[in-house]
């Protein structure tokens, strides 16, 4: 599998409007609800408690919310920019540029983590950072996955 396979275009935001943490979620969770087949309101839910447990803002310009939904069948991928950058209390207390949002089903433990991993090793390649941040489109942001992406 490959974060190409479960990341929809229709789940990449290439200009997010959110300005804070909340906003940012309820964003992310409105591209990714469909996707996934469930309702925005409980994505968020979930992503806001998790958030609570600690920031998934690992810094680097780079945050990564993620949760579990028993009413989610399969893992759900989604992806949002935000150019001027948004304060999401993250490790480096820096603003994130970059989010991946993760959402798996309820029982889901290794697929999880493998598509965590993946995304990490994705974003430990600071040219691809860059060419996600200088893209045009929505339709260049999914390229540029595609070209960089491997199976997991």
């Amino acid at each position: 599998m490959k974060i190409s396979d479960i990341l929809k275009l229709d789940a990449i935001i290439a200009e997010m409007e959110a300005k804070n943490k909340p906003e940012v979620i309820k964003e992310l969770s409105g591209a990714v609800a469909p996707v996934a087949g469930t309702q925005a309101q409980d994505v968020a839910a979930v992503l806001m408690e998790r958030e609570n447990l600690g920031s998934t803002g690992i810094g680097g310009g780079i945050a990564i919310p993620h949760g579990k939904l028993d009413t989610v069948k399969s893992i759900a991928v989604g992806f949002g920019r935000s150019i001027k950058g948004v304060d999401f209390d993250s490790l480096d207390n820096r603003p994130v540029h970059l989010f991946f949002l993760l959402l798996t089903p309820e029982h889901s433990t290794g697929g999880h983590l493998k598509v965590l991993a993946q995304i990490s090793k994705l974003l430990k390649m600071n040219q691809f950072k860059e060419r996600l941040l200088s893209a045009g489109s929505a339709e260049q942001i999914h390229q540029i996955i595609l070209e960089n992406d491997e199976d997991f």
